[in-house]
């Protein structure tokens, strides 16, 4: 679990980067002014457009890069904390965590408040809360083979015993 620990750490610390001083992420240069978009789907749909126009990169980045960035988020909550096995938690931990980072980006002029971002991140918390149970779910029978390999193994051993 320690390493899990620092694994979400230092997660949070590149996520941090990424989301406030990253050049390659555009956290460059401080606005001089607001930019926000707080109508859903917006962005997403004129991100859409613009992988039709060739901008696939870009639409990568604001879109699929949004959902990646948060994945890990979704997958070390229930993890590290027996609270946050629940889906809903993990969701709404997710997208508050999410809302708080884009306030934040808003308030230092930082990047921009993007709802769309807020429900980016937010699936990608849900997908990595869905990766969490499945790798639940592959520690569980790796462990059931193990013990059932063992169990057949003692179980052997004592009939060649007699």
């Amino acid at each position: 679990m320690i390493a899990a620990r620092i694994l979400f750490l230092v997660y949070l610390a590149v996520l941090f980067y990424l989301l406030f001083f990253s050049v390659f992420a555009g956290r460059s240069e401080v606005y001089e002014e607001y930019h926000y978009n707080i109508i859903p789907f917006e962005e997403i749909r004129r991100y859409l457009g613009l992988s039709k126009a060739g901008g696939t990169f870009v639409r990568f980045i604001n879109i699929e890069g949004n959902i990646l960035a948060f994945l890990p988020f979704g997958f070390f909550l229930p993890l590290l904390w027996e609270k946050c096995r629940r889906a809903f938690l993990t969701v709404l931990l997710t997208a508050c965590f999410s809302f708080c980072v884009e306030l934040l980006q808003l308030i230092t002029r930082v990047g921009s408040f993007d709802i769309d971002d807020v429900i980016l991140n937010t699936l990608g918390g849900a997908i990595g809360f869905l990766l969490y149970l499945l790798f639940t779910l592959v520690v569980e029978q790796v462990q059931k083979a193990k013990a059932k390999k063992k169990e057949d193994c003692g179980s052997q051993g004592d009939l060649g015993g007699r």
